[in-house]
């Protein structure tokens, strides 16, 4: 059996938690390697662009977190086969990058910066893009969003979902989700059933 190991930060959420999920869906013994935030200095430059995550598979090295994603659905079936259905599986994964960027930079603004950066996005970019990847779900039947079944553009939209409603991003309110796409809710409401039922070691989904 090939040997798998993930690199990342040491929190649940955030970039690295699709494939992590993926891998206990589809039952693959990993390493689950988490470097404390407050660490990273000391080993920021054991890794090739400073960066997490980072996979391994068997001594082979893989970097950028869709990309490990992707594969690591492709193994455990997680990721459409039809090329139409996995080009909308992949535009959902990219689309959540992209709302998610200029939320992920202000970590290390100061705190009025963070503030002022934060209630803008608010107003702007956080409701474009949560209405867009709502009216994506439905435009899919509103259950998945890609060949009608659990897909890694789920996970990514759950990870996004519940960043965005767990209340630890300051100045971001907890009803955002809410206000601009009810059917992410109901969606990360069913996707945490699927991994309760099928992944019943994972005590925090």
């Amino acid at each position: 059996m090939a040997q798998f190991k993930l690199t990342y930060f040491d929190f649940d959420g955030g970039r690295a938690e699709p494939a992590r999920l993926a891998l206990k869906l589809g039952g693959l013994r990993f390493e689950d390697i988490r470097i404390p935030i407050p660490d990273w200095d000391q080993h920021r430059d054991q890794f090739r662009y400073r960066q997490l995550p980072e996979f391994e598979v068997d001594g082979k090295w893989l970097n950028q977190s869709n990309a490990i994603a992707r594969y690591i659905g492709q193994l455990t079936g997680y990721y459409p086969e039809d090329l139409w259905e996995a080009a909308l599986c992949d535009a959902v994964v990219d689309t959540v990058d992209d709302s998610m960027k200029r939320l992920v930079d202000t970590f290390s603004m100061p705190e009025d910066q963070k503030k002022a950066v934060r209630e803008e996005l608010v107003q702007t970019t956080l409701p474009l893009f949560l209405s867009g990847l709502n009216q994506s779900l439905l435009e899919q039947g509103g259950i998945y969003f890609a060949d009608d079944h659990l897909s890694i553009a789920d996970l990514k939209v759950y990870v996004m979902v519940n960043d965005l409603t767990n209340g630890h991003l300051d100045y971001i309110p907890t009803t955002i989700v809410a206000a601009h796409a009810p059917e992410l809710l109901a969606h990360q409401a069913r996707v945490r059933s699927y991994l309760r039922e099928n992944t019943p070691q994972l005590d925090y989904v």
